[in-house]
């Protein structure tokens, strides 16, 4: 596991390149996205086909609308996280000539891609309208200008992209706010050609321990008890169960530790509502007490400050790997088919030990 350190008071480590000449692109809002046929009260987001309801998801939309507002154009932890994701198409030889970005961060995918993978076409979705007006709007600071682009308003959990259809799927920081992310995996296999690519990185259970330990000890000072204020995470152990499950192949799970350094906690809560990664919870409690919220900045500086007075947030980052079975793929021999044991490599070669 890998351990970086950034400070948000401090410049941004990636830099955005202007391009003068337009990006050939096609704007749609596609309908089929999502249903709202099914449910009374329209809202396909809301009442999406997940059993298990963890995570509003209409709320999360209002959030990642208010993100595209609050949005850093130089946000280097987000630029750094999609750095690493994308950097795994160059140790790819094969191309990927149509690719699918679901939700997180749009912009930073887009801008990191720098011609990796050869990608002609570039759909990217999100629920968030505003996100992709975004996106759209800021276009030209991308270097990828060969690329046709497409926006599509969609939802991860009702994936309304055609079976076999993309060559790769690819979601940086958007995934674990989905109430059914086996499912969603499933839905993003399916929609992967033969052979097709998978990369995603979601937020771990490590993230934002700091804060965790904060709150909980305001609130128990102040309240008597606890309440969800950190959205649980998936654990490092169950991201190789997840793409087992989704059916992938060759899986490949890595993680990276990102430490950022703020001013204060409150700097902290505004970097999350820049991203829209703020409470989602269904059981979350809509009023946080100003008493409650002063003491766990104070005790969030008196538990966790540096020498110098900034305040350190762990980010855990889970990188996933799969691809949809292809018959080209590497696969393991029929069990019992081996023809020497181990006993006598080990008389062989080792020592006896």
């Amino acid at each position: 596991m890998r351990r970086f350190l950034f400070s948000q008071t401090s410049c941004s480590l990636l830099r955005r390149q202007r391009r003068p000449k337009d990006i050939p692109h096609r704007w749609f809002i596609s309908s089929t996205s999502f249903s709202t046929a099914e449910y009374e009260d329209g809202d396909a987001f809301q009442n999406s086909p997940s059993k298990v309801k963890i995570f509003d998801r209409h709320l999360k939309r209002t959030q990642r609308d208010r993100a595209a507002w609050l949005l850093r154009p130089n946000d280097s932890f987000v630029h750094a996280v999609a750095e690493n994701l994308v950097d795994r198409l160059e140790d790819c030889k094969k191309t990927f000539p149509t690719a699918l970005c679901l939700g997180g961060s749009l912009q930073a995918v887009r801008q990191m891609l720098r011609g990796r993978g050869a990608i002609q076409k570039f759909i990217m979705m999100d629920t968030s309208y505003d996100m992709l007006k975004l996106c759209k709007s800021s276009q030209r600071d991308s270097d990828n200008e060969n690329i046709e682009t497409s926006y599509v308003v969609g939802d991860e959990e009702f994936l309304a992209i055609k079976e076999s259809s993309v060559d790769l799927v690819i979601s940086c920081l958007g995934l674990h706010w989905t109430n059914d992310l086996p499912g969603a995996m499933i839905q993003c296999k399916l929609a992967l050609k033969p052979d097709g690519l998978f990369l995603a990185a979601i937020l771990g259970g490590e993230t934002l321990k700091e804060l965790r330990i904060a709150c909980t000890v305001a609130q128990m000072e102040r309240e008597g008890g606890i309440s969800p204020r950190v959205s649980p995470l998936a654990q490092v152990r169950d991201a190789g169960n997840l793409l087992t499950r989704a059916g992938f192949a060759l899986p490949g799970v890595d993680v990276d530790e990102y430490v950022v350094r703020y001013n204060s906690a409150l700097d902290l809560i505004e970097h999350l509502r820049a991203m829209g990664e703020t409470n989602a919870l269904l059981q979350r409690t809509n009023i946080l007490k100003r008493e409650t919220a002063l003491a766990t900045a104070a005790i969030y500086d008196s538990m966790f400050a540096a020498e110098d007075g900034t305040i350190p947030a762990t980010f855990q980052v889970i990188y996933m790997t799969g691809w949809r079975e292809h018959p080209s793929q590497q696969k393991s021999k029929r069990r019992g088919s081996a023809t020497i044991s181990f006993k006598d490599i080990q008389k062989q070669f080792g020592n006896g030990s």
